[in-house]
């Protein structure tokens, strides 16, 4: 049996202003090993679902389709920038994004969704935001944390949430390859 490696998503297309604070960030910690998230590839992730049989496809779209009925569109304002891990072992880097209602029914319905077919909601608790980049060797710890602290953004882009990807990724040496598999207009 194949198998795909899907997650849930809302795509972001970024603005002038998100694009210029990316390229900073890229720019000042280039002596870093950092996997910088490809422009078309941001995202709001909403469920990893991970390796997936091909047979369980149709049930996952049935339910994410169900968790998208009673959600209609909105806005989200990303604001914010921070790291996962900690100021000594950074993992991530992220721009955050303001508390939405709407975003947080979205995802519990998903969650739940997915969990009546088997698929359970990760230990985790849901924490909206989109990863820019991964961590993977830092030459300067501190010149790291100061950059970060430097850029904090207030309003980076506002954007409005009209529709919820079914994605599945592809890894590839340079990087992953998405490909949308089911798009739910909300």
């Amino acid at each position: 049996m194949k198998h795909k490696r899907l997650f849930v998503a809302i795509r972001i297309h970024p603005n002038e202003q998100f694009l210029r604070l990316y390229y900073q960030l890229k720019k000042a910690l280039q002596h870093d090993r950092i996997n910088w998230v490809k422009e078309e590839n941001i995202h709001v992730t909403l469920k990893f679902i991970g390796e997936t049989p091909e047979d369980r496809i149709d049930d996952i779209i049935s339910a994410v389709d169900d968790a998208c009925l009673d959600i209609s569109p909105f806005e989200l304002a990303l604001e914010g920038l921070g790291i996962f891990g900690s100021r000594y072992n950074p993992r991530a880097i992220w721009f955050g994004i303001r508390k939405e209602p709407m975003l947080i029914s979205l995802a519990q319905n998903v969650f739940r969704e997915m969990d009546n077919i088997g698929f359970e909601k990760d230990r985790q608790n849901f924490v909206p935001h989109l990863t820019i980049g991964r961590v993977k060797l830092l030459e300067d710890k501190n010149y790291f944390q100061q950059t970060i602290d430097k850029h904090k953004p207030g309003l980076i882009q506002t954007i409005r949430v009209e529709e919820v990807l079914l994605v599945e990724s592809v890894l590839q040496p340079e990087g992953p390859t998405y490909y949308v598999l089911e798009s739910f207009i909300l």
